[in-house]
């Protein structure tokens, strides 16, 4: 079977994604891509772009697209094969629930272009079932707000709707040398140094376990940029006894050796669609410590999930007793990721 894949975001872990998945299946891809960089522009212009570099000659069984391409004008504008070819299409996010920083900013063009996409694709799956369900209740408020043209969006979608975990690839994880077991618990915080992974909640945490001369040391990874949460540096100065690392390492090899030292990978988010790093970590041999919310419920056991203002009580225990899973468990919690397991799922998906 022969695949084309438009792309118009093709870096991070949307190249990651289809990467992996070229790898995996036993199919033909031929990609069309364009750089990971001014995401909105893409989602405006990468359809009309992309409908202009196809050629009307038909090659293809199939034609898998991200969020980042309006599916509606791609097939309106692209050659007349291009409404005949099943169109599947991968949600790695979606604009309902994408956060923004100042409420008033969300600018619901995009959201609708998620819409009309769902409606014009003939197969979607989305990377978890918060995606989704968060996905499906956007929808439903926006369309209240044409209270004339009303559309039973949920009904119109339901048959062609899958949930596809992202398949990750736990090799050099597995391969890396497990570490000895740490005198003094080892925290990992391994996300994007932006808002909405909410570091000010973490760190203000160990802000005051610090104040409390409870034990911990801690290694701070993840991609930063130019213009960072104030909070990174207050931390690197406040905690500065505490770090055993801070800040990103370009390195695949060291990144997992810097897991490899966990004994807890801690989240705050206030977004989170699926949890990558957080997986990885766990894998590495690290125990989640999770709020109750976004996509960690449907990924991990109960016990691993804290409450709402239940942060710092919980991991005072935590780091008291120490109660930490062993290397054997924490591959046992993720193996649903691996790609061995999700490989067959996603051929399904495209037969």
């Amino acid at each position: 079977m022969n695949i084309l894949v438009l792309e118009p975001y093709y870096g991070g872990s949307h190249k990651a994604f289809l990467d992996q998945l070229i790898s995996r299946l036993p199919f033909s891809f031929e990609l069309v891509t364009l750089p990971a960089r001014k995401w909105k522009w893409r989602m405006r212009l990468s359809a009309p772009y992309f409908a202009g570099k196809l050629s009307e000659s038909h090659k293809f069984d199939r034609v898998l697209c991200s969020t980042f391409v309006d599916v509606a004008t791609l097939r309106a504008l692209g050659p007349e094969w291009l409404r005949h070819v099943p169109l599947l299409t991968y949600f790695h996010e979606n604009q309902f629930a994408y956060p923004v920083q100042v409420k008033d900013e969300r600018d619901f063009h995009f959201a609708l272009t998620n819409l009309t996409t769902a409606l014009a694709s003939d197969s979607l799956a989305f990377n978890s079932r918060y995606n989704l369900e968060s996905f499906l209740a956007g929808c439903r408020k926006i369309v209240k707000v044409a209270d004339d043209m009303q559309l039973d969006t949920p009904d119109l979608l339901r048959e062609k709707i899958s949930v596809l975990y992202p398949g990750l690839d736990f090799e050099a994880i597995d391969l890396a040398p497990d570490r000895q077991k740490n005198k003094t618990p080892v925290i990992i915080w391994n996300h994007r140094w932006e808002h909405d992974k909410n570091p000010d909640e973490f760190f203000q945490a160990l802000f005051e376990l610090d104040r409390r001369k409870i034990d911990f040391q801690l290694v701070v990874l993840g991609q930063s940029f130019q213009r960072r949460p104030e909070i990174f540096q207050v931390a690197r100065e406040r905690l500065a006894h505490r770090i055993l690392h801070f800040g990103y390492v370009k390195s695949r090899r060291e990144y997992i050796d810097w897991l490899k030292q966990g004994d807890l990978v801690i989240s705050t988010a206030s977004h989170e669609f699926y949890g990558m790093a957080v997986i990885e970590a766990v894998r590495a041999g690290c125990t989640p410590f999770l709020p109750d919310r976004l996509s960690y419920p449907e990924l991990f056991p109960p016990e691993f999930l804290y409450p709402q203002d239940g942060l710092t009580r919980q991991l005072e225990m935590k780091l008291k007793k120490r109660i930490f899973q062993d290397q054997k468990s924490c591959c046992k919690l993720t193996e649903q990721f691996s790609w061995q397991r999700l490989t067959q799922k996603y051929v399904d998906w495209f037969v």
